[in-house]
């Protein structure tokens, strides 16, 4: 019996590049660019669209090198035109990208939102910034998770106002010129007062009155169309304001004294707790060298000491349980929660067949 050699004819195949899909129809079409550009055409920066494709073709599987049929396009967007639907595609689809490339742009933005929240926001006790490796690891506590399609920016006020009602921290000040009338100055005073700004200083020149003072940046809208409909001009001295200077050792006591007299004792104690519970955290994440190497069971996501309570460990119940709930695709649970579950298990032995874990 004669055997008839098959070669796949009419595929293009395509590697290192940057697919950009779109699902449509129910159908999924695919772009190939070139890497690093996709973004670049996306912000304007590259204008030329060979640049950025590496051919106006459309496929419906890049890499086996699957072209899309004409039918599909004309139902899906209403020509054939290959390259007015790779500009759709390429305006409006997903870009993909892989595990180790897309890890690496979480951690960039990462790092990039807690240097704005390190920008603005200060510790009310010294009215410094907090440290970059501080701000993360405080991040790291409220279980803050990046969203590549959100702004660093957008992101980084909504993290400000959630680590707020953990931490003794707060949004620094902006420092403001408000000019305005003498007599349009009781009513800026007048608000002034309950947005609790403080003034700095007030200078008087040709019949207008100029207030410097320093405003939380959440009142910032409102201050602006206050002196709007005062007439008055607005001018932004400083973005973000904190105390600067070295403190010498010998007025340190008296700057305590100072800043002490100023803040309630709520927030002092609660300054001291975040402190400590800081320094405990960096003392634990420093080995020392006489530490026995610790094992962790992948299966239960937990520590489980050295190698001989290693071994014990997988012939555990709880790592018994967890390797059921893994088949299942289910997350792992702790020991204590296992032992609830064995324990209800048997309460309901006769349902068992209908209990899921």
């Amino acid at each position: 019996m004669s055997k008839t050699l098959v070669q796949p004819i009419g595929q293009k195949r395509l590697t290192n590049v940057a697919v950009v899909r779109l699902k449509k129809h129910g159908v999924r079409f695919e772009i190939a660019c070139y890497k690093n550009k996709v973004l670049s055409w996306r912000s304007g920066v590259e204008k030329d669209l060979d640049e950025v494709l590496q051919s106006q073709t459309v496929y419906t599987n890049v890499s086996k090198g699957v072209l899309a049929k004409s039918k599909d396009l004309i139902a899906a967007f209403g020509t054939d035109d290959q390259s007015k639907i790779c500009l759709e595609i390429l305006e409006k689809g997903e870009l993909q990208v892989a595990g180790k490339e897309r890890e690496s742009q979480l951690s960039s933005q990462f790092r990039d939102i807690a240097t704005i929240v390190m920008q603005k926001t200060i510790n009310p006790e010294t009215q410094r910034p907090y440290t970059i490796s501080m701000i993360e690891r405080l991040m790291h506590e409220i279980h803050f998770a990046v969203d590549p399609h959100s702004s660093s920016k957008k992101q980084a006020l909504e993290v400000i106002r959630e680590l707020q009602k953990h931490f003794p921290i707060k949004r620094s000040p902006m420092k403001l010129r408000l000019t305005v009338t003498e007599q349009k100055l009781s009513s800026l005073l007048d608000k002034l007062t309950p947005w609790g700004a403080t003034i700095i200083s007030k200078d008087e020149a040709e019949n207008q009155l100029s207030v410097i003072c320093e405003l939380d940046p959440g009142f910032f809208r409102e201050c602006d169309a206050l002196l709007r409909n005062l007439q008055g001009r607005l001018e932004i001295l400083a973005v973000s304001v904190h105390w600067e200077g070295e403190t010498s050792v010998d007025n340190y006591d008296d700057h305590h004294d100072d800043m002490s007299t100023k803040i309630p004792k709520e927030t002092t104690d609660s300054i001291n707790k975040l402190t400590e519970r800081i320094q405990k955290q960096s003392i634990s994440t420093e080995k020392p060298e006489e530490e026995v190497k610790q094992n962790k069971c992948g299966t239960c996501n937990a520590i489980v000491g050295d190698s001989k309570q290693y071994r014990d460990h997988f012939k555990s119940e709880w790592h018994k349980h967890n390797l059921r709930r893994k088949t299942r695709q289910l997350p792992p649970i702790s020991a204590e929660e296992c032992m609830a579950d064995m324990e209800i298990g048997d309460l309901h032995a006769a349902d068992l067949k209908d209990y899921s874990f």
